[in-house]
């Protein structure tokens, strides 16, 4: 007989008096619950209603809900715009940077037909000379009305107007540049691909039309001149235009008039006047603008008076007032004129002397 409480016929097989009850394991929790499709119904609701004993209950909603469905949209919003930007995007294909074109210089002496008029007062040299009305140092380098170009904002090109006036100021106007004692303010403005030929021509200064640091900048032999008077007198013109989508190029053209007199002079002593022209080309990238610096392309020069028995390559060699050299071409060049100048030594015109 089976023990007290069990059915006759004993324990069920796999029962709580025989093995391990198989559905021990399984758990219904609650969305278990919620989520089955039949229901059965409340003993109340059976005995009043008279309803099956079970109802079916409506399917669970398994979209997604408002918020994913918001994030999945934003998602391929994004992808889409990155792939139109990746095919038609408003910037510029990157191009590869060009290196730098070495300068190319040409420095003319020009030779007094005369003795070297003097003065002992530079103003009142300036005052008898075609530079009467030429502006005071950097105020003679003004910047012209820019305008932007196809490629090239206005700020940019600004940026290349300045750098281009920077350079002209360290360059002809710093006294340590003048007397040699300084190159250091005009190397920091060259781009990096020029550096080399830049150290190189005041290492070894060379009149081979690469190497001439007086085409780099001006400097005199001040052993035996010196500056007379630091108001330097300029006039000349800044010109700004794009040369290609990823090149700006400025044209400058100056005319710079010092005042010198012998070294070891008292100040008493006769002043006379020197003068010159710089035509130079700058050309700028993308990087340079970025950078304030310039590529110097061309460096033309006229200069005197001077002998053209001295070297100009190096340092400039002022003749003084009272001196005289033998003219060096067939005809006077006017360095204060608009045209240029075809021979490697000329003859400075009277016309461009003080009259005193």
């Amino acid at each position: 007989m089976g023990g007290p409480g069990e059915p006759p016929e004993g324990a069920p097989e796999g029962g709580p008096g025989g093995g391990e009850d198989e559905y021990r394991s399984v758990v219904f929790d609650e969305s278990f619950v919620r989520a089955a499709r039949l229901q059965e119904f409340s003993a109340r609701e059976r005995m009043a209603d008279h309803a099956p004993a079970v109802r079916r209950r409506p399917p669970l909603r398994r979209g997604f809900s408002r918020q994913a469905l918001i994030l999945v949209l934003l998602i391929a919003v994004a992808f889409g715009t990155a792939i139109y930007m990746g095919v038609r995007h408003p910037y510029q294909t990157p191009v590869a940077r060009q290196p730098a074109e070495p300068l190319r210089t040409t420095v003319i002496p020009l030779a007094p037909q005369r003795k070297v008029p003097g003065h002992p007062d530079p103003e009142y040299l300036y005052a008898h000379s075609p530079a009467a009305q030429y502006r005071v140092g950097a105020e003679g380098i003004p910047l012209p009305a820019s305008r932007s170009t196809a490629h090239f904002s206005d700020s940019q090109v600004v940026a290349a107007l300045l750098t281009a006036k920077d350079y002209l100021v360290r360059s002809s106007l710093d006294p340590d540049v003048l007397t040699g004692e300084q190159v250091r303010p005009v190397r920091v403005l060259l781009d990096t691909d020029q550096l080399d030929q830049f150290d190189q021509s005041f290492a070894q200064p060379a009149a081979d039309g690469r190497h001439a640091p007086t085409g780099w900048l001006v400097r005199f032999d001040t052993s035996a001149a010196r500056l007379a008077d630091r108001k330097i007198r300029v006039q000349g013109t800044l010109q700004a235009a794009e040369t290609d989508s990823a090149t700006l190029e400025v044209t400058a053209d100056h005319t710079f008039v010092y005042a010198l007199r012998p070294v070891g002079a008292s100040a008493k002593a006769q002043t006379s006047l020197f003068t010159v022209r710089r035509e130079l080309q700058f050309r700028f990238d993308r990087d340079d603008l970025r950078l304030h610096t310039a590529q110097l392309v061309v460096s033309y020069v006229q200069a005197g008076p001077l002998s053209c028995a001295e070297d100009s390559t190096d340092h400039l060699h002022p003749l003084l007032a009272g001196q005289t050299a033998r003219a060096g071409g067939p005809a006077g060049t006017d360095p204060y004129a608009t045209g240029s100048a075809t021979a490697l030594c000329g003859s400075l015109a009277t016309s461009a002397q003080p009259k005193v």
